[in-house]
């Protein structure tokens, strides 16, 4: 029988006090909110490696931004930028730049929320000067990021934005076998450009512009031909440039080239586009990565102490329904 009276004064003293174990709960939720907001966990999480194409065909201007021409490098920059914007907490991105036949990467995964602003200056200084030399063979970019795969230590979703414009052109010879590809279902081509063959800026060491690539055999396809040669413009304070419109280098967004390589490695391609499906269809990609990272709990301490509160008006709230 006494553990019953114990009960039964325990059950009293609880119904006296009640609205003051409530408010002591709340203040304790209160600061767990405040001094204990997160914890760490395991989880599967969106982490991709955005790989800019920076060869010179990256400058054309082929398409438009608010109603006006820009090139396929400041569109590029742009949806990056917008990639980053609108993904959540949590999303972790690494930045490549694509020259010549290899892949550079500028730093590995970070953070979007804590590591907003590097990432986004990042993605605002990237411009053809970061090339090492004029080539631009896709596919052997293809093995190259294979290789920065290594150095991330996670698996990663690789957005690969370019024009598909490679130099020297594709061809029975040269053409690279991608068949010992191993990251081809993680890859996912970004076709950056227009439909219409346009003319390749040219621009000299202090990156102003001093006319078109011109056609000439030696520096065909915008300063790309030769695997020995070098862009001259980058030291050439008054490079060579076409004579005429008819000598100019013309370029086209190659999506063709691209979907092809897509199907040959099991890839997948996509139009880049400032639209909404366009983002959706990258935020869409499955998670590829597992990270510990913090899990945030403020709003679940925060909803507990507004129900908590709530509760104490319960026992009024009865009474006035009893009256009625």
């Amino acid at each position: 029988m006494k553990w019953q009276l114990r009960l039964r004064h325990g059950w009293r003293w609880a119904r006296d006090h009640y609205e003051s174990g409530l408010y002591l709960l709340v203040v304790v939720l209160l600061l767990l909110a405040i001094f204990k907001p997160e914890i760490q966990l395991k989880q599967r999480v969106h982490n991709y490696l955005l790989l800019a194409d920076v060869s010179q065909s990256m400058n054309a201007e082929d398409v438009s931004l608010n109603g006006k021409p820009v090139s396929r490098m400041a569109y590029m920059r742009h949806l990056m930028r917008k990639l980053v914007e609108n993904s959540p907490c949590g999303t972790y991105f690494s930045l490549g730049v694509f020259a010549a036949e290899d892949v550079a990467l500028l730093f590995t995964p970070l953070e979007t929320c804590a590591n907003y602003d590097i990432i986004v200056d990042a993605i605002e200084h990237l411009e053809w000067r970061m090339s090492w030399r004029g080539n631009s063979r896709i596919s052997f970019g293809v093995k190259g990021a294979a290789k920065a795969f290594d150095s991330l230590n996670a698996p990663a979703r690789l957005l690969f934005f370019t024009d598909g414009d490679e130099a020297p052109k594709v061809n029975a010879i040269n053409k690279l076998k991608l068949d010992d590809v191993q990251i081809g279902e993680n890859i996912v081509f970004v076709g950056v450009g227009g439909n219409e063959d346009v003319p390749i800026p040219r621009y000299n060491s202090s990156n102003k512009w001093v006319g078109y690539w011109s056609s000439d055999a030696k520096e065909n396809s915008a300063g790309a031909v030769g695997v020995t040669y070098n862009d001259t413009s980058r030291d050439d304070p008054d490079p060579v440039v076409a004579s005429a419109d008819y000598d100019r280098y013309l370029s086209k967004l190659d999506e063709a080239y691209l979907k092809e390589l897509a199907e040959e490695i099991n890839a997948q391609y996509v139009l880049a586009q400032d639209k909404p499906d366009f983002y959706t269809f990258v935020q869409k990609q499955k998670p590829v990565a597992s990270f510990v990272t913090a899990y945030s709990l403020r709003w679940v301490y925060l909803s507990l102490a507004l129900v908590l509160i709530l509760a104490t008006y319960w026992p009024h709230f009865r009474q006035r329904l009893n009256a009625a």
